[in-house]
């Protein structure tokens, strides 16, 4: 850092000052505290610094950027600001086992109690968002029995058959499933120590640094509370899952069960999304609650978990998933994307404070 000469400007201690009151809206901690301001240099009327945020998907970016800059123009003597912009995810640790995965920061499980629901559509939207928000994110297929990651992101069932299962990059995020080892229609019939074992390997025995630390890697879970999960939870320092229900008034019970679980099983769990929400008419925009409507918000209010959002019910996110091309990448545009991005947001919001607390000992 250098410090500004004699009467002419500024010191640093007065652009500290006034940094320290723009406060982190998630963290609720001034910037300074919580080491975003990196390289300040201070000389004459000019400052620069680099604001690191505590997430590439931080839903306040552009409104804490702006407020760090205007904090420092009302520092008297200011005469211009230089900010640069970067980000860094807090990586997620835990005391004790389980160990956790290389090369991985974050790992988040999305979840559901019952099949049907649109988990892996969800699963794989929220990767890509992520990745579109700038992160460095991967994507573990752990339905180890039925496995449809590889049709969602356009890849061949069976494709690394005979080189070895590797990650693939799709869509700027690398994928890894069962299914690229596995030939269209084959059962995979495993019974519970063999699928423990299997999920051991997919965490630890896969290059998932290679090319770069990930920020978040995504875990989309087979449905229900069998064996998958309760394997992923002992064998992974998961930051948090994310459970995916419909509006049926059904919802409450089938989320209740999730939640539960994974209460038992001590991770934490994010929030609830509510899939197939609505649907918009698409000649006249008119909405219909075709399943009903409020079940998961509700669900998520008596078990007092965040309600991280709703996805309309799109027959084009139905198309993008059979031709391969996830629809936050298809249709970036669309209301069903834009939703998407929104809860990759929230999502990496809520992953920022759980590490935050469980770095600082705080709730």
């Amino acid at each position: 850092m250098k410090q500004g000469q004699g009467n002419k400007g500024p010191s640093e201690k007065d652009i500290l000052a006034a940094l320290s009151t723009v406060e982190d809206p998630e963290l609720r901690r001034d910037i300074v505290s919580l080491g975003m301001i990196r390289d300040l240099q201070v000389s004459g009327g000019k400052v620069a610094f680099k604001f690191v945020l505590a997430t590439p998907a931080s839903p306040a970016r552009n409104e804490l950027q702006h407020r760090a800059e205007e904090a420092v123009r009302a520092v008297p003597g200011v005469e211009s600001v230089e900010v640069k912009t970067d980000a860094s995810a807090r990586a997620h640790s835990r005391p004790g086992p389980p160990l956790p995965v290389k090369g991985v920061r974050n790992i988040i499980a999305v979840a559901s109690n019952k099949g049907g629901v649109g988990k892996s559509t969800v699963a794989v939207n929220l990767a890509v968002a992520l990745a579109k928000h700038g992160a460095r994110v991967g994507l573990l297929d752990a339905d180890l029995t039925g496995p449809n990651i590889p049709t969602m992101v356009g890849l061949r069932h069976g494709c690394q058959a005979e080189t070895g299962l590797m990650p693939v990059m799709c869509y700027g995020v690398k994928v890894v499933s069962i299914g690229f080892l596995l030939q269209p229609g084959m059962p995979m019939i495993w019974r519970g120590p063999l699928i423990g074992n299997s999920v051991r390997q997919l965490l630890h025995e896969l290059p998932w640094a290679a090319g770069g630390e990930l920020d978040y890697l995504i875990i989309d879970l087979p449905p229900g509370t069998s064996d998958a999960p309760l394997s992923m939870a002992q064998e992974a320092p998961i930051a948090g899952v994310v459970i995916v229900t419909t509006p049926q008034s059904v919802s409450l019970e089938d989320a209740t069960k999730a939640v539960t679980m994974f209460e038992k099983l001590n991770v934490p769990v994010f929030g609830i999304i509510e899939n197939m929400s609505y649907f918009l008419c698409p000649h006249c925009g008119e909405r219909t609650e075709i399943f009903g409507y409020g079940g998961a918000q509700e669900a998520a209010k008596k078990l007092g978990l965040d309600f991280l959002g709703e996805v309309p019910l799109d027959a084009q996110v139905r198309v993008s998933s059979d031709e391969g091309v996830p629809i936050v990448e298809r249709e970036p545009d669309s209301p069903v994307a834009k939703v998407f991005m929104l809860i990759a947001e929230r999502i990496a919001a809520r992953t920022s404070v759980q590490g935050f607390s469980e770095a600082t000992g705080t709730k």
